[in-house]
């Protein structure tokens, strides 16, 4: 897949994303309108380099780790700003400081004609950042002219490992310890939320009653099942929808791992979609050939066909 570039205007959040290794953007405008900056999170890839702007300057590039995925505000945006929604799409960049720092306004002349004439992180006039651009696309000419001088930097970064930490644990975690430090939720139900994060308890207890086996594999052995959760539960927006039967899907381990990470998910009517972001080699490989849910695991409840559209259309990796 071909390379892409991308430039970030974060003051506001610049040291909070620098440090974390990542980025983290709204999945709408506080309209509800949608934004392409924000989109933008969903179409970067790992292995594509992305400029850090703040404070007048590029001052830092990075490059992304993994796929964006849906992930609460972090804890520490709080201070920042309290406009944003709750929930939003975390992106995953290993970052490095460049050796010095770039203002637009000193190299305008040369940026502005390679510029983007729409979505533009910076006004070509100017050189300031843009109102409202956040992640926005720019061309390799753009990335290397900002880069001019900078070293092998951009090589070192493709030389440290592309997943180093899994995000989804990361963001898993710290989700678990605002609920243990939630001192309205009582002790059973703490417990219970922290299992079904596990795929166990409750949770797992209700979808093997209700399914019975991998709805995709037929396997039938429990200790090799899992109790998967549709809308992460990470997101889940209270404890009735991380531990709702509605919300899971009881899959063999490979399936999971798939279905969680985006990589695939399933119809109304249970066919299974495959993500373009994944080999279809790959695929082949892990010995999947059904294209469909057997008939026994269906059809599936209306709320289960709720939080599927969710999957389809905020997990899956379009």
């Amino acid at each position: 897949m071909t390379k892409q570039f991308w430039w970030v205007n974060h003051k506001k959040t610049a040291r909070q994303e620098l440090e974390g290794g990542y980025l983290w953007s709204p999945r709408a405008e506080k309209n509800g309108y949608r934004s392409q900056f924000y989109d933008n999170m969903r179409r970067a890839r790992p292995g594509d380099f992305v400029l850090s702007f703040a404070n007048a300057a590029v001052g830092a590039v990075g490059i992304v780790t993994g796929f964006a995925v849906p992930c609460i505000k972090p804890e520490e945006f709080e201070r920042v700003s309290t406009d944003w929604s709750r929930e939003g799409w975390y992106l995953p960049v290993n970052w490095r400081g460049l050796r010095t720092r770039i203002r637009p306004k000193s190299i305008i002349g040369d940026l502005a004609p390679l510029l983007p004439t729409k979505y533009s992180p910076v006004n070509p006039s100017s050189g300031n950042g843009n109102e409202k651009a956040y992640l926005a696309e720019i061309s390799e000419a753009v990335f290397d002219l900002v880069m001019t001088g900078q070293g092998d930097i951009p090589s070192s970064l493709l030389s440290k490992p592309l997943s180093s930490v899994d995000p989804t644990v990361l963001l898993d975690d710290i989700a678990e310890r605002t609920i243990e430090h939630d001192s309205t939720i009582d002790e059973t139900e703490k417990e219970q939320l922290v299992l079904a994060r596990r795929g166990q308890g409750r949770f797992r207890a209700q979808l093997i009653d209700r399914y019975g086996k991998c709805i995709m594999t037929g396997v039938l052995e429990p200790a090799l099942l899992v109790a998967s959760h549709i809308k992460p539960w990470r997101v889940g927006k209270d404890a009735a929808e991380r531990l709702d039967v509605n919300n899971g899907l009881l899959l063999s381990p490979h399936i999971d791992l798939l279905f969680d990470r985006g990589f695939i998910t399933f119809s109304d009517a249970g066919d299974l979609l495959v993500s373009p972001a994944i080999d279809p080699q790959d695929i082949a490989r892990l010995g999947i050939t059904q294209s469909a849910i057997g008939t026994g695991c269906l059809p599936f409840s209306d709320k289960t066909k709720d939080y599927l559209q969710y999957h389809r259309d905020v997990v899956f990796v379009h």
